[in-house]
């Protein structure tokens, strides 16, 4: 069985491999997330850098070209308190956010809240 690769220095290799127009937003998303929830577990899977509350996927951070999607696994669950989440999955929805534009900490936070707490449930 493959284990999931936690540690901080394969973690800081993540945020190297990005473009510098990229890091800001990607460490500010990054301590927004664990400042909400500090418990959350950080790992490097598919590529991305995803956050796990009691082992299970909450939310990752998708650097893409031009923008960076907040991945919450659960999000279909909340696109009502959340009108903003965009996707149309089952159950994953993402908030796009674009580089070099101030990061909203309040609703980073609020949706990092909510997506553990109905993880929780």
């Amino acid at each position: 069985m493959r284990s999931i690769l936690r540690t901080p220095a394969l973690i800081d290799t993540w945020f190297d491999t990005l473009r510098p127009e990229q890091r800001p937003l990607a460490r500010a998303l990054q301590q927004t997330v664990l400042g909400a929830v500090p418990g959350l577990a950080q790992s490097i899977k598919w590529g991305n850098l995803v956050f796990s509350h009691d082992g299970v996927h909450a939310l990752a951070i998708v650097i893409h070209k031009d923008h960076a999607n907040l991945q919450v696994f659960n999000g279909a669950r909340l696109a009502e308190r959340f009108p903003m989440l965009e996707g149309t999955g089952r159950g994953m929805r993402h908030l796009r956010l674009r580089y070099r534009q101030p990061l909203d900490d309040g609703l980073v936070d609020a949706l990092v809240r909510a997506s553990v707490a109905d993880l929780a449930e």
